[in-house]
């Protein structure tokens, strides 16, 4: 029997979008129904799945409220079926803040919603200046800066370690 898997995610500038669709082009489907969901539109019922994997991005320091909404208000059923999360942040560029347990934001975050995953993990994401709004581009120079991180590159700079991805991925199917 096929085993059900959702990805849900949100995403700001579309890395962690183009994540779940790597992770979702992953899935063998002679064993798997996987779909991708938006934040914004899910409305199936978790009881429908055996695996759900959540991604969302970090902005200005915080995941998206309706991520952590949705996993406070069904904590218990999430319980029931295989789960996993992953964040998407570029301080996870950085060596020493590329885990699940030295990322202050994921660490943060799991802290708040007192929420234990199967899989966790944390993947860096991509640096575009030129297609962020003005002021998301001076406050995020402003964060490169403090990080001393790039802060004039005409470039996308994609730090996504697709390998982890793929771990990551494998780990979630590993009931399989």
């Amino acid at each position: 029997m096929k085993q059900k898997i959702g990805i849900l995610y949100s995403t700001v500038d579309g890395q962690t979008l183009k994540i779940c669709n790597y992770i979702h082009g992953l899935m063998d489907p002679k064993k798997t129904s996987a779909n991708l969901y938006s934040i914004d539109n899910f409305n199936s019922n978790l009881a429908d799945f055996d695996v759900l994997i959540i991604g969302a991005s970090i902005r200005y320091g915080k995941h998206n409220e309706k991520i952590r909404e949705f996993i406070l208000n069904n904590r218990e059923d999430l319980g029931k079926i295989r789960t996993g999360f992953f964040s998407v942040n570029l301080v996870a560029r950085k060596d020493n803040k590329n885990l699940p347990s030295t990322n202050p934001y994921l660490i943060k975050f799991i802290e708040q919603i007192k929420w234990e995953p199967d899989v966790l993990d944390v993947f860096a994401g991509k640096l575009d200046y030129k297609s962020y709004p003005f002021f998301d581009r001076i406050m995020i120079k402003l964060i490169m800066k403090m990080t001393k991180g790039p802060t004039k590159t005409d470039q996308p700079i994609e730090y996504t370690d697709w390998e982890r991805v793929k771990n990551f991925t494998s780990k979630m199917l590993e009931d399989e």
